[in-house]
C-alpha cells in the first residue's frame, strides 16, 4: 500500500456521521446557494479572525482575485510578493491586469524576505502581498509599515497557514484583507473547492459582496459594476462550520505529527522546518530540504511512500510568466530552494504507524543515498 503526502480517508472515518449530517442539514434546508449556511460560516469565521467581515467565495484563486480587486488594485498596477508559492498566487494577480513583482525568499524559513521589499516598491506598486508558507507567517511589522509610508494595501495569502499565529496574532488578522482556501488538503478544508476573503474594512466588504454575485449588491439583475460568479457553495459552507470547530484540534495534531518527525529525523543529514521567531506553526505542509533530494524521492518508491515537492519550479521561471522577463538567477534563494525541498506526509489522521514507515524508509535511504 503506497503512503502519500495526503490523505483525507482516516478523517473522513472519523468524522463521517458530521460531515453527511452537514450534506442532509443543506439538503432539507430549502436554500441551495447563498443559504445559512454560507452566512453562518462567514460569521463564524470571521468571529474567529477577530474581524468585522468574511465573504465565501469559490475557490482560493478568486479569494485573492477578487481581494485584489475589492483594495481597487487593476491593470497597470504592480502587487509585490514572492515565487515560491502556488502559482494560484500570482495568477490571481495576473487575472485583475496587474504586474507581479517578486522578492525573494528567506534560506532559514522560505518566508518572504521582507528586507527586500522596499527597494522593489515603485510609483506603479498598489500592494504588498505577502504568502504566509507551509503553515507560518510573513514577518508582518515591515510590511505595515511600508504600506503605511507609502499608501499601500496589503492582502494576505493565508492559504497555508489557517490557524497560525504571529506575535499572537492571528494570520489573516493583519492586513486590509486577506484571502483563503478552503481545498480539501487545507488546514481546515472542505470536501471540494471553496474559499473566503476576510476585511476589517466596510468598504472592502461591500466591493466583494458586489464582485462574488456578478456585480450586484441587492437586487437580481441590476449590475452596479461588473462582477464575477464566485459564491461559496452552501454544502461546502455548512462542512466548513463544522469542521471550524474542530480548526483548533486540527493545528495540535499537525504539531504532534511535527515533533515526530523532529524526533526521529532529528539526527540525520534532512533540514527540517524552522519556524520563525514570533510565530506558531501550524505545519500545512511539512517540507525538509536535502541535495540529493530527487535521488531521495526515488529510492522511497521502492517502500511505498510518494512524496510531494512543493514547489519544484518557481512561478518566475514558468513560461506562463516569461513576459515579465525575470531570468534565472534573479531570484537565487528561491531558485536553490526549488532543486532541494520536499514535503513529508502531513495530515492530523496520520497515524504514528504509518509516520514511523516513513521516518525508518527515510533513513534507510538517506544512509545509502
Amino acid at each position: 500500500m503506497t503512503t502519500f503526502v495526503w490523505d483525507y480517508l482516516p478523517e473522513y472515518e472519523r468524522e463521517r456521521d458530521d460531515i453527511l449530517d452537514a450534506v442532509e442539514t443543506v439538503f432539507r434546508s430549502g436554500r441551495l446557494v447563498l443559504g445559512e449556511s454560507v452566512r453562518g460560516f462567514e460569521t463564524e469565521f470571521a468571529a474567529y479572525h477577530g474581524v468585522p467581515h468574511c465573504v465565501g467565495v469559490d475557490n482560493g484563486t478568486n479569494a485573492i482575485k477578487l481581494g485584489l480587486q475589492a483594495l481597487g488594485v487593476g491593470p497597470g498596477d504592480e502587487v509585490i510578493t514572492v515565487a515560491n508559492t502556488a502559482a494560484p498566487t500570482v495568477v490571481a494577480i495576473d487575472a485583475v491586469g496587474a504586474k507581479p513583482v517578486f522578492v525573494d525568499v528567506r534560506p532559514g524559513d522560505y518566508l518572504m524576505d521582507t528586507g527586500q521589499v522596499a527597494a522593489a516598491i515603485t510609483g506603479r506598486t498598489r500592494c504588498l502581498l505577502p504568502v504566509h508558507l507551509y503553515g507560518q507567517s510573513v514577518e508582518m511589522a515591515p510590511l505595515r509599515e511600508l504600506a503605511a509610508a507609502h499608501g499601500l494595501a496589503i492582502l494576505e495569502d493565508c492559504a497555508q497557514a489557517h490557524g497560525a499565529r504571529h506575535h499572537g496574532a492571528l494570520v489573516g488578522s493583519m492586513g486590509d484583507a486577506a484571502a483563503f482556501s478552503f481545498y480539501p488538503t487545507k488546514v481546515l478544508g472542505a470536501y471540494g473547492d471553496g474559499g473566503a476573503t476576510v476585511t476589517g474594512l466596510d468598504e472592502v466588504e461591500r466591493n466583494l459582496r458586489r464582485l462574488r454575485y456578478y456585480g450586484m449588491a441587492e437586487r437580481y439583475y441590476v449590475v452596479e459594476t461588473p462582477g464575477h460568479n464566485s459564491r461559496l457553495d452552501e454544502v461546502q459552507a455548512e462542512i466548513l462550520r463544522r469542521k471550524l470547530t474542530r480548526l483548533d484540534r486540527y493545528v495540535a495534531d499537525r504539531r504532534a505529527v511535527a515533533r515526530r518527525y523532529a524526533e526521529g529525523l532529528g539526527d540525520t543529514e534532512l533540514v527540517l522546518p524552522a519556524t520563525a521567531e514570533g510565530n506558531d506553526h501550524v505545519y500545512y505542509l511539512y517540507v525538509v530540504r536535502h541535495p540529493r533530494r530527487d535521488a531521495i524521492i526515488e529510492a522511497l518508491k521502492a517502500h511505498g511512500i510518494a512524496l510531494n515537492i512543493s514547489y519544484p519550479w518557481p512561478v518566475h521561471t514558468m513560461t506562463g510568466f516569461a513576459h515579465l522577463g525575470y531570468r534565472n538567477g534573479a531570484l537565487p534563494v528561491t531558485e536553490a530552494l526549488a532543486g532541494e525541498i520536499f514535503s513529508l506526509p502531513m495530515y492530523p489522521a496520520l497515524a504514528p504507524s504509518v509516520q514511523d514507515k516513513v521516518i525508518g524508509a527515510l533513513r534507510e535511504v538517506l544512509a545509502t543515498c
